[in-house]
């Protein structure tokens, strides 16, 4: 087992024009114009609803927001790479990863306001909701693909996570037992740069796809900023393990162009023109590019682009908005199956405090 090339499969450069990859270049053989353009706008449309999120959060209407900007290729390709069958476990930035797998957008932000504890039914669209405890998703990924296999089904599933997961001990037992068992299992790895404020170079001296080898993995790296090289490599993998040939590692490199979360002020730990040399490898902006070398690119296919994402934008804030804020005591709603005394207690507790200070207000 080995990382299959020894540089990021790329098929389409900064400046748009395409790279002839012969191994690579067949996997999307079928995008034409119509797929190209899809691909485009669903580019687009990601970007938009990850402004939209961050200018809520700074306006108040959200507790937190953890944007995506710059990373909309790794997801975007990837999730197009994906059966309606296949299982996605994420982490809390696949915001993109979401909508392709048909989450409506409205259903994004309700977790991030404060309004409920999770989002939607998984089981509704095949993706869990955000993970927060970092590199846990490895662990569940593993164990749910493990069913799978004992089931028989014919299905992949992919553990979303960044760079910094990969420091987590979650992940490296997840690969472990993912080796072991043969299961199933697509472990994408969205290295962005930085966890945090700590550079990739501070966790690893080596390449990360280079980790999976220890386990037995078979590995890649590809342009992460390139949508159409890593949907050509996600539908590599996810054959691979849909085959019965065990999990595979994908690093995605790509670069996070905003805060982590909107907590954080990157220009205290990176600088201005490190961010300039990834702007300039733009995800969307590439793709724009090779749509104009190719003649697919016109005012009223963008005007129309832009409406969509305008219009997704605008009826995200209003449902964001218009969130009720739920009652205290509902924070104990759905934690387990079945009635528990331990957390009867508590709410009880709790009910009674909230009482008292009503009674103090007053």
């Amino acid at each position: 087992m080995s990382v299959k090339s020894t540089y990021p499969v790329q098929l389409i450069q900064p400046d748009g024009r395409r790279v002839l990859n012969r191994e690579y270049s067949k996997m999307v053989s079928d995008i034409g114009p119509t797929q190209l353009r899809q691909l485009y706008e669903d580019l687009v449309v990601v970007r938009r609803i990850d402004s939209e999120a961050t200018a809520l959060q700074r306006q108040g209407e959200l507790s937190l927001w953890v944007p995506l900007l710059g990373q909309e290729a790794a997801q975007v390709g990837s999730a197009h790479a994906l059966e309606r069958d296949d299982f996605v476990f994420q982490s809390y930035r696949e915001t993109g990863v979401a909508y392709c797998r048909g989450v409506p957008p409205s259903d994004i932000l309700p977790m991030w306001r404060g309004a409920t504890l999770s989002n939607w039914d998984p089981y509704e669209f095949n993706i869990t909701n955000p993970g927060i405890v970092v590199g846990s998703q490895g662990l569940h990924a593993t164990g749910y693909a493990y069913g799978a296999h004992l089931d028989g089904a014919d299905i992949a599933v992919i553990a979303y996570f960044g760079d910094g997961a990969t420091s987590q001990g979650d992940m490296a037992e997840a690969m472990v037992f993912a080796s072991t068992w043969s299961v199933p299992l697509v472990f994408f790895c969205q290295n962005n740069q930085w966890a945090i404020s700590v550079p990739v170079t501070t966790q690893s001296s080596t390449p990360l796809a280079q980790r999976a080898t220890g386990y037995g993995i078979p590995s890649i790296q590809v342009d992460g900023n390139d949508v159409l090289a890593v949907l050509a490599v996600t539908r590599m993998a996810v054959q691979h393990v849909r085959e019965g040939n065990g999990p595979f590692y994908i690093e995605a490199l790509t670069y996070r162009m905003g805060p982590h979360t909107t907590s954080d002020d990157p220009t205290r730990y990176r600088t201005q023109a490190e961010l300039e040399v990834w702007k300039a490898r733009d995800p969307i902006l590439r793709v724009r590019r090779l749509l104009e070398n190719e003649g697919l690119f016109d005012t009223e296919f963008e005007s129309r682009i832009q409406a969509k994402a305008d219009s997704i934008a605008a009826d995200l804030r209003a449902a964001t908005i218009a969130l009720e804020t739920p009652a205290p005591l509902t924070m104990f709603d759905h934690v387990y199956s079945t009635p528990h005394a331990f957390l009867e207690e508590e709410k009880a507790e709790y009910a009674r405090y909230l009482a008292d200070g009503e009674e103090v207000a007053s």
